[in-house]
């Protein structure tokens, strides 16, 4: 059996790696984009209607769905389908523009595709693969029709179908296919990846973010993600600088940068290594301890939430999320520093909340992973919830503990997969970066 798995997963990488692509000039100094946080003026899904407290609420009940959804195990229940930054690029040859979500917790990029049996409403023009002189459906007998998510042979067009579900039964299914995706709009900065394994989707349902993306951009760890398919040519290397965002400051613009412009160097990067923890898809680090000013709470102690892999690092959960048993010591610890009494949560999701809080109040947070202390600062631990409210950006959750985005705000992020270790590094991320 072992030896089946092992020819197995070599026949997925070696059928990936057969169909590698051409990129442009740009790629051979690697490249960056911009990530648009779907809550900012930048979206698509910006609605100025809505106030700044409905939009965190809404962004927190967000982080609790993908924790749940996480906490599934089924070969085809995948991530969740409401990430919290989104990505433009081009599909097929003419090139079709799209808005996907980027997913570090998903694995497959799949658009919707005409012929649409059953779609959700979209904005962005529909992806025709008959009009695309690039787009080629897998055959039934493609070693990359053996997926880790749910794949079958239609027998009567003798092409891969694949099917992903999302825990909140939101799902996709349709045609398994390689297709050309360009990234950037500039022919002088463009990034061209031919034959990328894509997921043309032309049945699905579900409660998807809106009408203005088109699908999602696999950036997970699993064989067919976006950042494994394009392997040795980036290097196994991506990273991500998440600027802060608040009710005063809507419209910094986040980056994401692949190959050489992801390196994360300097004398102040830690480095963590990544565990080995199914399923691949997700990036789990290990987290020994947290630290509130100079008090530890050491995991090793709380056996439940210690070992190996004991958190997901993802960019489309907004909290940091633990277990019940570490949430209620962690906030019993911040209470102790900061003596102030205490308000309710405005949008009724977060436990501990003050009316007015200075900067200087706010003791430093350290989180303890293997091989690395990272420290945070105010903007990464407390959060604005209205004018007049600030709340702990850290909850409990009864599904995997996550290390969210507002944690990794201003902070440069380096995923290496060659490696298997990730880097943080205190940065500006409203500034231009400079390694």
């Amino acid at each position: 059996m072992a030896n089946c798995v092992t020819h197995y997963s070599f026949f997925i990488i070696s059928a990936i790696l057969a169909s590698i692509f051409s990129f442009t000039k740009a790629m051979n100094n690697g490249f960056s984009l911009d990530l648009i946080h779907r809550d900012s003026p930048n979206s698509p899904f910006y609605d100025p209607s809505l106030s700044y407290t409905k939009h965190m609420s809404n962004s927190f009940h967000r982080s609790f769905n993908r924790s749940k959804d996480f906490g599934s195990r089924s070969s085809i229940i995948v991530a969740s389908n409401n990430g919290e930054y989104l990505m433009k690029f081009s599909l097929g040859t003419p090139p079709v523009h799209t808005l996907g979500v980027a997913d570090t917790g998903s694995d497959l990029t799949w658009t919707q595709c005409l012929p649409c049996k059953n779609c959700f409403k979209q904005q962005p023009r529909l992806f025709n693969p008959k009009k695309s002189s690039t787009y080629k459906s897998l055959p039934c007998d493609s070693k990359m029709c053996h997926a880790p998510f749910s794949t079958s042979c239609n027998r009567k067009k003798r092409t891969c179908d694949y099917q992903v579900m999302y825990g909140d039964q939101s799902y996709s299914v349709g045609d398994l296919a390689t297709e050309t995706i360009r990234f950037g709009s500039s022919k002088n900065t463009q990034v061209s990846l031919k034959n990328t394994v894509i997921g043309c989707g032309h049945n699905n349902a579900g409660t998807f973010s809106g009408d203005k993306e088109s699908g999602i951009v696999g950036l997970g760890g699993g064989n067919f993600s976006l950042i494994s398919q394009m392997g040795s040519s980036i290097g196994g290397k991506f990273s991500y600088c998440l600027a802060p965002l608040s009710q005063h400051n809507h419209v910094s613009k986040s980056r994401i940068h692949f190959g050489t412009n992801a390196i994360v160097l300097g004398n102040k990067v830690v480095t963590t290594p990544l565990a080995k923890k199914s399923p691949a898809t997700f990036y789990f680090l290990t987290l020994e301890g947290v630290s509130v000013g100079k008090k530890r709470l050491d995991f090793r102690k709380v056996s439940f939430s210690f070992g190996e892999g004991n958190i997901i690092l993802d960019s489309g959960t907004v909290l940091t999320l633990f277990s019940p048993e570490i949430y209620v010591k962690l906030e019993a610890m911040m209470k102790e520093k900061i003596k102030l009494p205490t308000v309710t949560d405005p949008t009724r999701t977060l436990s501990l909340c003050y009316k007015s809080l200075s900067v200087e109040k706010i003791p430093i947070i350290t989180m303890h992973f293997k091989g690395a202390d990272v420290k945070l600062g105010p903007l990464n631990t407390f959060v604005e919830t209205s004018e007049s409210s600030m709340c702990f950006a850290f909850a409990a959750s009864y599904g995997v503990s996550i290390y969210g985005n507002i944690a990794q705000m201003n902070f440069l992020v380096g995923y290496d997969l060659k490696r298997r270790s990730i880097s943080f590094k205190a940065a500006d991320c409203t500034k231009p970066l400079h390694n």
